[in-house]
């Protein structure tokens, strides 16, 4: 069973230096200005409990996110990422009920961001940013209850050290911003496990509801954020061999709100699946529920 918790990618939307959206699951190519800092604030809960087999599994994860992201030049941008997680696994086995938990810090994420083309005219902007990173393993991969060692899915970290890369396109006017971004992360083997690589499409519609017109003295502004997510995911590699019930393909789609002042942003989204094709019985996801703040300073 493998379940995947967007908070990778997830977690780099962040901009800085004005009144100005972003997308709520991932990146986006807009500036975070030179020597400043930009701090996100992300509480997530994911729900997976579609199990096609009869141990009737039920996965729950509870995560903060903490993103700090810094301004190295104009077009440079460095970023670092720490979750914290409430793994809890339900489950029956021998026709009893069976609960795996554990809490703890999630694996560190640091990534750089370039912006390599930019286009500037009145009211809009267009801009891409490719990004090059690596997700560090500080979490605990080898945490223990009183049955046994915890499956993969509740550890708090991979235990491996991956390499994450893409590029982000963003388009911004005074009424709305679409953003783009193509991603793909490469696992490496842990424990005796390979997790699937992954790679994904995303993109985010981000429209003012209010005001509908823009005057001197607008102190902020409330979007409605409209964003689709489609992940494939490899089959993990056990003992050399792939894991036939692990790996497949999932669109998500996200609604969301967001209020944006000039220094920060709240924001809430759900992401729900429109279609999953999975592998043998791998655990299907109902919805992920994300909230947060952004900070610039």
């Amino acid at each position: 069973m493998k379940t995947v918790v967007k908070t990778g990618l997830a977690a780099w939307g962040l901009a800085a230096g004005t009144a100005w959206s972003a997308p709520i699951t991932f990146n986006t190519a807009l500036p975070v200005y030179e020597s400043g800092y930009v701090l996100r604030e992300q509480f997530v809960f994911m729900k997976n409990a579609d199990d096609p087999t009869s141990a009737k599994r039920d996965m729950e994860v509870t995560g903060l996110v903490s993103v700090l992201g810094y301004g190295v030049t104009r077009d440079f941008a460095l970023f670092g990422m720490l979750p914290y997680f409430d793994k809890r696994l339900d489950m029956t086995m021998g026709g009893q009920g069976l609960t795996r938990r554990r809490l703890g810090v999630g694996d560190l994420t640091l990534l750089g961001r370039y912006t390599v083309y930019e286009y500037n005219a009145l009211g809009r902007t267009f801009r891409i940013a490719p990004f090059l990173g690596v997700k560090a393993p500080t979490g605990d991969d080898n945490t223990r209850d009183g049955l046994r060692r915890l499956p993969p899915p509740v550890q708090p970290g991979s235990g491996s050290w991956d390499a994450l890369a893409g590029t982000v396109f963003t388009y911004q006017t005074l009424d709305f911003e679409i953003d783009s971004q193509l991603s793909y992360k490469a696992n490496r083997e842990a424990n005796g496990l390979q997790a699937g690589n992954v790679a994904e499409f995303d993109a985010s519609l981000q429209y003012r509801l209010w005001p509908r017109s823009l005057g001197n003295g607008v102190p902020a502004f409330v979007y409605g954020v409209l964003e689709a997510n489609l992940v494939y995911s490899a089959k993990d590699r056990v003992g050399g061999a792939d894991d036939p019930n692990s790996g497949g393909t999932t669109l998500f789609i996200t609604p969301g709100l967001q209020y944006v002042t000039k220094k920060w942003i709240v924001e809430a989204g759900v992401q729900v699946p429109a279609i999953q094709h999975l592998n043998g019985t791998t655990l299907k996801n109902n919805y992920v529920l994300s909230t947060g703040v952004r900070i610039n300073f």
